[in-house]
């Protein structure tokens, strides 16, 4: 529980960006969707008060004792992912969801939040200065079987998103050159095979996009040409709020979700998505710079790891909207319209604060 003093440590700032950030996201979500607008404004305007509530929840409990269920959560999580693959209704042509009743919640978003925390308390211990072949392989299988799980749904986009949490943990332990040839091996063999006898067509054709845009225009490639319209015409100020043709018209898919930030760059301009960019370099500053003042170095690995999955989004999301990535279903955090992605970001984020506000030894 908490104490007063440490009630004087919870990081207000970072908090009051989130929130920020987040209105901004319903607001564009509310323009990009506006004829039909009001559903699901008002559900993501609840997800944000239920996320906020689960943030404050969560910071009442130590992150230290977190880590003794790690496990246990871990587990369970991919129990449920595996369930889904037998169980799981279809709900746009995956298997991602529980239903119920009006509401859809998505298991493999809180996945992440079970991957760091049993990340963290694995490299808890971890004294080496290099990463021995034992911690490279307990660590890549802790990510590799919910990634495996969730590709199968198939939702690659979300298993994507669990890689750069991986990649966190390997910069922390010091990761040695051989490894690093050999994640260029491994992947060289999971792409050969991926192509061959994992991937559906229309992801195919996707990655053929990126790598010959223009091929097809009408098809695999419209996603991305309406994007780079959007973004192109917005020119330096926007054409305004509710004034973008791209989504007004509904040229542009997913407006509001995987392509919110193309949203906000046609109806505010360079200008206006500057000043996104720059609320999110101030939030992701705030994340980081955490892990240099943690108490211990479970701590450090949370709020480093809860960053790269915060950053990694991000970054995924901007390159895929611009064509410098495959289109592959990945939000952008706090701002698509989305309640499993927010509530479980709230509860990344959550992870940082709770080690902040306890780095000092009297707390």
């Amino acid at each position: 529980m908490l104490n007063r003093r440490a009630l004087k440590e919870i990081d207000i700032g970072t908090i009051v960006l989130l929130v920020v950030i987040s209105l901004v996201g319903i607001v564009f979500v509310y323009s990009a969707i506006y004829s039909h607008a009001s559903q699901f404004v008002w559900r993501q305007l609840a997800w944000l008060v239920v996320s906020l509530v689960a943030l404050f929840l969560f910071l009442l409990i130590d992150y230290k004792i977190m880590l003794s269920f790690a496990l246990p959560f871990y587990l369970l999580m991919n129990l449920v992912l595996l369930s889904l693959l037998f169980f799981g209704k279809l709900v746009a042509n995956t298997k991602s969801w529980i239903i119920l009743g009006s509401y859809q919640f998505q298991p493999s978003e809180i996945t992440k939040l079970a991957i760091i925390l049993l990340l963290a308390r694995v490299f808890s211990e971890y004294r080496e200065d290099l990463m021995s072949a034992r911690a490279f392989l307990v660590s890549s299988a802790i990510v590799g079987v919910p990634f495996v799980l969730t590709a199968l749904q198939p939702d690659l986009g979300t298993a994507l998103t669990y890689l750069p949490v991986l990649f966190g943990a390997f910069i922390l332990a010091g990761m040695k050159k051989k490894y690093v040839i050999i994640m260029l091996i491994l992947g060289l063999l999971t792409g050969f095979i991926g192509w061959n006898y994992g991937l559906k067509d229309y992801q195919k054709r996707r990655i053929i996009t990126l790598l010959s845009p223009g091929q097809d225009p009408r098809g695999s490639g419209y996603h991305l040409r309406q994007s780079k319209i959007a973004i192109g015409s917005g020119g330096l100020t926007g054409k305004g709020y509710h004034k973008g043709t791209q989504s007004q018209l509904r040229f542009l898919p997913a407006r509001h979700t995987d392509f919110i930030i193309s949203v906000i760059a046609e109806e505010t301009g360079f200008i206006g998505i500057l000043s996104v960019f720059l609320l999110y370099m101030i939030f992701l500053y705030r994340l980081f710079s955490t892990a240099w003042i943690a108490p211990d170095r479970v701590g450090v690995y949370l709020c480093f790891l809860a960053g790269m999955l915060i950053a990694g989004q991000f970054l995924i999301n901007i390159m895929m909207i611009v064509g410098l990535f495959p289109i592959a279903g990945i939000p952008v955090p706090f701002i698509s319209y989305g309640g499993s992605s927010l509530l479980t970001n709230f509860l990344v984020v959550g992870l940082v604060l709770n080690v902040r506000m306890r780095r000092f030894a009297f707390i």
